[in-house]
């Protein structure tokens, strides 16, 4: 919590505010990976994640949470993303984080299995602690467009703290090797300037660079 001190009095002006938001909508830079995820029968969308989850656990801006009316800093939190059910209606995947590829991409397939075959909306938020509900980051994708906004949906802008992440349709493959991913990042602007998603970016595209070894 000692980096989270020397930020506290920015912490407390956008707490003040009626809606303490920061929205920010970009194109990503990334290496192409999906011929290596073809070469390695992995699915795109899940090394992506990967790579995303991941980035944001490395960095204590997007681990803090409000608890009680104090500010604390996670440890972890669970992997979740959003899916469509057999019935064309969304519904939500859990399941437990790890740093191991093959082990977080069967997880994650497990998860979106079950979360498909669900009717009924998996919402698991009544069964948990007050720190459970916290342990989350918001992560959705629509691969059908080219995404340049988005504002979620939201219980109570004032006490809203966890990172929601959005992204759309991987860009062309491009000559150089790179492609670009509509992203966007939404998060509590006590917490997170633009040079943190900055830092996100940064991290997410080399988080893919150092798994297909470049």
């Amino acid at each position: 919590m000692h980096n989270f001190e020397k930020r506290r009095d920015r912490y407390e002006l956008f707490a003040s505010f009626e809606k303490p938001l920061v929205n920010l909508s970009f194109e990503l830079p990334m290496p192409d990976f999906r011929p290596y995820c073809k070469a390695n029968g992995l699915p795109p969308f899940h090394f992506f994640l990967f790579c995303v989850l991941n980035a944001i656990k490395g960095i204590d801006n997007f681990m803090y949470r409000v608890l009680d009316g104090e500010v604390i800093k996670l440890d972890d939190f669970a992997a979740s993303y959003t899916v469509i059910n057999h019935n064309n209606d969304l519904n939500i995947t859990k399941f437990e984080m790890s740093d191991d590829l093959p082990t977080f991409i069967a997880r994650s397939l497990a998860a979106k299995k079950i979360a498909e075959a669900r009717t009924e909306l998996a919402n698991m938020g009544p069964l948990m602690t007050p720190l459970e509900q916290k342990q989350n980051v918001h992560i959705t994708c629509m691969p059908w467009f080219k995404l340049t906004s988005v504002e979620h949906p939201i219980y109570r802008h004032a006490d809203y703290d966890i990172p929601s992440l959005a992204w759309g349709r991987f860009g062309d493959a491009q000559a150089d090797g790179m492609m670009m991913v509509p992203f966007s990042v939404q998060a509590h602007h006590g917490f997170v300037d633009g040079y943190h998603v900055h830092l996100l970016a940064q991290s997410i595209a080399a988080r893919a660079r150092d798994l297909m070894g470049q």
